[in-house]
Formats: structure tokens, C-alpha cells, sequence
């Protein structure tokens, strides 16, 4: 019974691991949605050239890997400007699914950037020390601690900013209602480049987190589309949400990948849809999506 218990704990710490990195990755997708009503399908792609962009610094460069970090959230900010100035904001009062297949072209914009500059192949970082660690039985890697410990760290600096910090409450403000907010003195367009620039920043680091654990490589940028059913399942416009939808797709990820993919493989890529979908079912709006009524 005792092992039975440890193996399931083994997955699930695994899985929370990783889940807080797809909730740190949720938490772009959500910000640019309350704040412009738009789906970015490029989030994956921010993650990817993030990731390699710090693993340039780190090994073809040489610099140490905390300064290629900082380093890569400057070119994050910057890059999430550009996009926002350049590509979205002269979309303004365009029709929403115009500005989402933008986004999408978007992707293959970067993806193509990158296979350009960097190349195909798959890349390591090797910066965490490899050897596992011991918590009451449940073996983890140093690297999944790290990532777990600097996802949650992140998570809640970016909850306490968006509760108590003016430019956060500007963002509450404008994703509640926009004319509003305008009325007030507030800048919606500062408020949209914003958003863009923390997305980008949070890809940034969830990309240099995954690619620490699995590799820096094209494929990084379909953690977009897994991240997705977390966005969905805990709701668009939810942090909350963000958070609790991408820690359950990470353990949901790795209990399916232990339990099922024995009998079923590669069950784990497809179970947080189906179980997204499920939800959806009961919860067209996810668990803490706000619910639109439109009376006619």
C-alpha cells in the first residue's frame, strides 16, 4: 500500500511541477484576454523564442545563466511592445476573429524566425544539478523543484500586483470595462501594451523553465496548445483560474502517463482535452469563467 501511495504522489508532485509552469504560461493568455478580448494563439511562440534566445546567451555566448536571464525578460518586454504596436494596434475595432488569425500567423512568423537563426535541432541547457532529491519518499529533481518553487514565487508577485499595485489596478480596470476606464483618465492603449509585455515575459520564463526539463527545441512551442485546456477549464478571464486550470493539467498530464499510457499510449497528450471537454459540457464557461447573459 505504501508504494502504491508513493507512486501516486510521485506523479502528482511531478505534475505539479510542471503544471505551476503551464499556469505561469496560462497567466499570459488570460492577461491579454481580459485586457483586449483577444486569444493570442502566438503564446507558445513568445515561449519558444524566449527559451532560445536565453540558451543563445547561456551556451553560444557564454554568459552566465542568471545574466542571460535578466537579459531575456528586457527582450521580452521589448518584443511584446513590437508585437502590440506593430502588428495589433492598428487592428483596433477590427472584428475579434480577424485579430485572433493575426495571432495565428503570427506564430508562424516567430516559428519560422527561429528555424531561420537557430535552427531544428533539440538543445540542452544543463544548468540544474541532475541528481534527484528525496521529500518522504517522493524522488524529484532539483530542476523540478527549482521550476516549482520560481513558478509559485511568480505566480504570486503577479497576484499581490494585480491586487495592489496601481498599474494592476488600471488592468482590472480596463478588462471590467474599457470606456470606463477611459472615462477615469486611464490609458487603454498603455493597459494593452502591458499586457502583451508581462505575457511575453511569463512565456519567456515558462519557456527557459521547459526547456531546462525537456529541451529547447521548434516542438517548444506547442506548450501553447497544451497550456490552452488549462486557460479554458479554469476560465478566460480568471488568474484564479489560470492557476488552479494549469496545475490540474499538469497533474492530469502526468496520473494519465503513469495509470493509462501502459494500456493506451501517449494518452497523456490528449487526457486534459478530454477532460476539458467534460468540464465544458457541465461548465461552458470553465470553473471560474464569468458567465455573459445577452438579453435580447
Amino acid at each position: 500500500m505504501k508504494g502504491e501511495f508513493l507512486f501516486f504522489m510521485q506523479f502528482v508532485m511531478t505534475g505539479l511541477s510542471m503544471g505551476s509552469i503551464y499556469a505561469l504560461v496560462a497567466l499570459g493568455f488570460v492577461l491579454i484576454y481580459k485586457s483586449t478580448s483577444i486569444l493570442n494563439l502566438a503564446q507558445g511562440e513568445f515561449l519558444m523564442v524566449g527559451a532560445y534566445f536565453c540558451l543563445s546567451l547561456t551556451i553560444d555566448f557564454g554568459l552566465n545563466f542568471f545574466a542571460s536571464f535578466a537579459i531575456t525578460l528586457v527582450f521580452s518586454v521589448v518584443l511584446g511592445l513590437l508585437v502590440e504596436r506593430l502588428v495589433l494596434r492598428p487592428l483596433i475595432g477590427e472584428p475579434i476573429i480577424s485579430v485572433i488569425m493575426v495571432t495565428l500567423g503570427l506564430t508562424y512568423v516567430l516559428r519560422g524566425f527561429v528555424i531561420m537563426v537557430w535552427g531544428n535541432d533539440i538543445r540542452q541547457f544543463n544548468v540544474f544539478p541532475q541528481e534527484p532529491i528525496d521529500l518522504w519518499g517522493v524522488k524529484l529533481t532539483y530542476l523540478y523543484v527549482w521550476s516549482m518553487g520560481i513558478s509559485f514565487f511568480l505566480l504570486s508577485v503577479f497576484v499581490l500586483f494585480f491586487k495592489y499595485a496601481r498599474t494592476g489596478i488600471f488592468m482590472r480596470a480596463v478588462a471590467d470595462h474599457q470606456t470606463a476606464a477611459q472615462s477615469m483618465g486611464i490609458s487603454v492603449k498603455r493597459v494593452f501594451a502591458t499586457s502583451w509585455c508581462i505575457a511575453a515575459v511569463v512565456s519567456s520564463i515558462g519557456g527557459i523553465l521547459v526547456g531546462n526539463i525537456a529541451g529547447v527545441g521548434v516542438d517548444l512551442g506547442y506548450v501553447g496548445l497544451k497550456v490552452l485546456p488549462a486557460v479554458i477549464f479554469g476560465g478566460l478571464d480568471s488568474i484564479l483560474g489560470a492557476i488552479i486550470g494549469g496545475l490540474v493539467v499538469g497533474v492530469l498530464e502526468f496520473l494519465s502517463a503513469g495509470y493509462l499510457d501502459p494500456y493506451i499510449p501517449a494518452i497523456n497528450e490528449v487526457f486534459p482535452f478530454i477532460v476539458l471537454v467534460l468540464v465544458l459540457m457541465i461548465k461552458p464557461y470553465g470553473l471560474f469563467g464569468t458567465e455573459e447573459i445577452e438579453r435580447v
